[in-house]
């Protein structure tokens, strides 16, 4: 439902009103670029994820492993106001529940080895099973790579060229 409302603005306050009933008052901020919300205005969901912190949820995550907690870490630091971050960092923490918190826990690492800590990289390790298969080294990824190339049909070698 849309309602038309009047919004008058001094120096030191801004009030909203409705059908001439004032609904609404605020201390007027003139900080650039920050937020200025008042709690009882919120919707009630709002509300109860404002009662979270970072550390509340990093603690949390520590509880799941050590991985878990350096993703969320990452994940609270991507936005300037880390209250932005709190629906994917409770998301991507409710997935102990579907996968157990072992596999989040790998998740989280194997998302951190690829240098792609986010929730959605996490989640596709889960999908994906790549949790419980093995990382594959740096130097054992290189030895493959130089066992293939040696051994390849179409390698002619040096003497090809003479």
């Amino acid at each position: 439902m849309k309602a038309s409302v009047e919004v008058q603005a001094t120096d030191s306050s801004i009030a909203i009103y409705h059908q001439g009933q004032r609904v609404a008052s605020h201390p007027r901020s003139y900080r650039k670029g920050a937020h200025t919300t008042c709690a009882e205005h919120m919707p009630r969901h709002h509300r109860a994820i404002n009662e979270w912190s970072p550390e509340r949820l990093l603690s949390w995550a520590g509880d799941i492993g050590e991985s878990t907690r350096s993703v969320v870490d990452s994940i609270l630091q991507e936005k300037r106001h880390k209250e932005q971050s709190y629906r994917r960092v409770l998301a991507l923490l409710s997935n102990a529940k579907k996968y157990g918190r072992d596999r989040l826990n790998n998740a989280c690492h194997r998302a951190l080895v690829i240098n792609s800590p986010t929730r959605s990289s996490v989640e596709s390790i889960l999908k994906q099973g790549l949790d419980q298969l093995p990382l594959e080294t740096e130097a054992a990824s290189a030895q493959e790579d130089q066992l293939s190339l040696d051994y390849h049909e179409n390698l002619r070698g040096e003497t090809y060229y003479h």
